[in-house]
């Protein structure tokens, strides 16, 4: 059974949720799940609501024209998407396989509701598993001196796939502002959360070598600013002193794969508004 879900973000205001929720009403619409969050600072009214389309008197194809009148009556921001929509994924890896890993065999098992046409890398160690899994792998070796030339090639190669969400799954290389406003906020990173503390190369080796008691992962939209884009999950796991090397570098590894899976998966359910440099995550 299909549903439509609504994202709506606009100045906090008398009527908004009475509005949507007679609009769905109205026409013989039936609520599954409405999820609200006002921030006080910036008075802004965010809302998530999905409806089953089973017996709505508008057609698919025409609530958007119908809803229009309340989203300019509330000046809205707004998202029209329907559950029986796949988005397609885009997968950027470098040398760690294990999140391209972990979303493949997710989408393969029907955890991640999508469709994953495409595998574009700087290095060629993900084309066996892109291979296994029929899935179109590019490579594309990316310099200082060659990088716009480079993203161009990666942004046509995207838009002919009609990808609608990039994910990277430990990718090595730093987008250009070009970049980054091609695919506003539809670019997904991974990382360590060491940062600023370990920067650089082998930070868990840095992180072992300090004796961390606690590491962390984090994943977040990206943004011409490094690492600095609206976060959507984190997640900490403890670590001892009897935890080797090795042991760390396990434990990054599976909070990394699991932090990203969730962040994709709300993604793909519609449960993300970004505002600012921060985000709502609806329930």
């Amino acid at each position: 059974m299909c549903h439509a879900i609504l994202l709506v973000s606009c100045p906090d205001q008398k009527g908004i949720t009475a509005s949507m929720t007679n609009f769905i009403y109205e026409n013989n619409g039936n609520i599954v799940h409405a999820d609200q969050h006002i921030d006080e600072q910036s008075n802004t009214f965010f809302m998530r609501v999905e409806w089953s389309l089973d017996g709505f008197d508008i057609g698919k194809e025409d609530i958007g024209e119908h809803f229009k009148a309340i989203a300019n009556k509330f000046q809205m921001i707004w998202d029209l998407s329907f559950s029986d929509q796949r988005l397609r994924l885009g997968i950027f890896v470098s040398r760690q396989l294990h999140c391209l890993q972990d979303l493949l065999y997710r989408q393969h098992a029907g955890q991640l509701a999508c469709e994953i046409p495409m595998i574009i890398s700087n290095h060629p160690d993900a084309k066996a598993i892109a291979d296994d899994f029929g899935i179109k792998f590019l490579e594309i070796p990316v310099t200082e001196d060659n990088k716009r030339e480079q993203e161009e090639k990666e942004i046509k190669a995207l838009n002919e796939e009609g990808i609608d969400l990039i994910v990277l799954a430990r990718y090595h290389q730093i987008f250009t502002e070009n970049f980054v406003s091609t695919f506003r906020n539809r670019v997904i990173n991974i990382h360590h959360s060491f940062l600023p503390a370990f920067a650089g190369g082998n930070p868990y080796l840095q992180a072992y070598e300090k004796g961390v008691k606690i590491i962390g992962a984090t994943s977040h939209y990206v943004t011409e600013k490094l690492d600095d884009g609206p976060i959507i999950e984190q997640d900490t796991v403890r670590f001892s002193h009897r935890d080797s090397l090795d042991d760390l570098v396990r434990k990054g590894e599976d909070l990394e794969k699991m932090v990203l899976s969730r962040a994709v998966r709300l993604a793909l359910q519609k449960k993300i508004l970004s505002y600012g440099n921060k985000t709502v995550i609806f329930d």
